[in-house]
C-alpha cells in the first residue's frame, strides 16, 4: 500500500471520529450548562466534570491521532480537504441526535463535498521524501514561512484581546478564526512531528534532535488554544454553523501554510494544480450550501411578505449571539397581516 493511500484511509477514519465528536461534545456542553447554570461560552468550565463531554473529547482524540498519522504519510493538500467528510458526519448525526434538520439542499452540499474530495484525491501530489527533522526545520525557518507565522500570531492576538471581548458572542467568525489560524500552525508542526516519529520507527532516531521537541511544544500550545475556543464556539452557536465555517477557514489556511512551507505544488503540472483548486472550490461551495440552507424548510409554504431565508450576516452576527433557527416564529400570522392591511 502506497504512502498516499495509507494517508487517505487514515484521513477517512479521522473524519468519521471527529465528526461524531462534535455532536457528543455538544450534548455534553448542553448537559453541563443545564446542571451548573454557567455556559462554556461565558467562561464556565463545568463541562470538565461531564462524562459525556469527555467521551466526545476521547472520540476527537482518536480522530486526531488518525489524522496525525495521516500527515506522516500524505501531503497536507491531500489530507486536510478530506476533513469535509467530518462535516457530513456531523450534519447527519445532528439531524438525528440534536434535531437540527438536514434538508435537500443540505444533502446536495454533502454530495458536493464528497465529489470535490474525490477530485482532490485523484490529483493530489505525492509526498516528498524527507530524511531528517533538520530538513523540516530548514523548511520551517525559510523567510516566506516565517512571515506567515508572524502574520498568524499577530492576527490571533488581535482576535483574542480586541475582537473576542467585543464580538466573540455575536459573531461566529471570531472564535472559529482563532481556531483556524492556530490550526494551520498545528498541522505543520504535526506533520513535522509525525515525520520525525515515522523516521524513528524506521531506524533513524529523531528524538535526540531538539527540533523534534520544539515541534511537539508548538503542537501542544496550538491544540490547547484550539480546544478552548472551539468549545466556546460550539457552546454559543449552532453545531451545523460552526463545523462548516471552521472547516472552510482551517482548510484554506492549512493548505496555504503547506504550500509555503513544504512547497506541495512544486513539480506538479498546471492541469493537476487547477484540478485540485477546482475540487477545493467544490468542497467549499458544498460546505457553504450546507450552512446557508441549514434552517430553510423547503416543504413549508411561505407568505409573499416573508423572506425565503434569513441573511447570512444576520445568522453570523445576531445581537444576542443566537441564530434565527425558526424564521416563521418572527413572521406575523395571516390574521395579523389582515388587521394591518385594514388599519392602512
Amino acid at each position: 500500500m502506497g504512502d498516499n493511500l495509507k494517508g487517505f484511509v487514515l484521513a477517512l477514519l479521522s473524519s468519521a471520529f471527529i465528526g461524531a465528536s462534535f455532536i457528543i461534545k455538544k450534548k455534553g456542553l448542553k448537559r453541563a450548562a443545564a446542571a451548573s447554570g454557567v455556559r462554556a461560552g461565558v467562561g464556565g468550565y463545568s463541562y470538565l466534570l461531564e462524562p459525556l463531554w469527555w467521551t466526545g473529547m476521547i472520540t476527537m482524540i482518536v480522530g486526531e491521532v488518525a489524522n496525525f498519522v495521516a500527515y506522516a504519510f500524505a501531503p497536507a493538500v491531500l489530507v486536510t480537504p478530506l476533513g469535509a467528510l467530518s462535516i457530513i458526519v456531523s450534519a447527519v448525526l445532528a439531524h438525528f441526535m440534536l434535531k437540527e434538520k438536514l434538508h435537500f439542499l443540505g444533502i446536495l452540499g454533502c454530495v458536493m463535498c464528497i465529489a470535490g474530495s474525490i477530485v482532490i484525491v485523484i490529483h493530489a501530489p505525492q509526498e516528498r521524501a524527507i530524511t531528517s527533522v533538520q530538513e523540516i526545520w530548514s523548511l520551517a525557518t525559510q523567510t516566506a514561512f516565517l512571515l506567515y507565522v508572524a502574520s498568524v500570531v499577530i492576527l490571533v492576538f488581535v482576535l483574542v484581546f480586541h475582537f473576542g471581548p467585543r464580538y466573540g458572542h455575536s459573531n461566529v467568525l471570531v472564535f472559529t478564526g482563532i481556531c483556524s489560524l492556530m490550526g494551520s500552525l498545528s498541522v505543520m508542526s504535526v506533520k513535522a512531528l509525525g515525520t520525525a516519529l515515522k523516521l524513528t520507527f524506521e531506524g533513524t532516531n529523531q528524538l535526540v534532535s531538539p527540533e523534534t521537541w520544539f515541534f511537539m511544544l508548538v503542537v501542544l500550545t496550538c491544540v490547547v488554544t484550539q480546544m478552548n475556543y472551539l468549545n466556546k464556539a460550539l457552546d454559543i452557536f449552532n453545531t451545523a454553523i460552526v463545523s462548516p465555517i471552521y472547516y472552510v477557514m482551517f482548510t484554506t489556511l492549512t493548505i496555504l501554510a503547506s504550500i509555503i512551507m513544504f512547497k506541495d505544488w512544486d513539480g506538479q503540472s498546471a492541469g493537476s494544480i487547477i484540478s485540485e483548486i477546482c475540487g477545493f472550490i467544490v468542497v467549499l461551495s458544498g460546505t457553504v450550501l450546507l450552512h446557508v440552507t441549514k434552517d430553510y424548510d423547503i416543504s413549508t409554504p411561505r407568505s409573499v411578505y416573508a423572506p425565503l431565508s434569513p441573511s447570512l450576516s444576520t445568522r453570523l452576527c445576531n445581537e444576542n449571539g443566537e441564530f434565527l433557527k425558526h424564521v416563521d416564529e418572527e413572521m406575523p400570522s395571516p390574521e395579523e397581516m389582515c388587521l394591518r392591511r385594514q388599519d392602512l
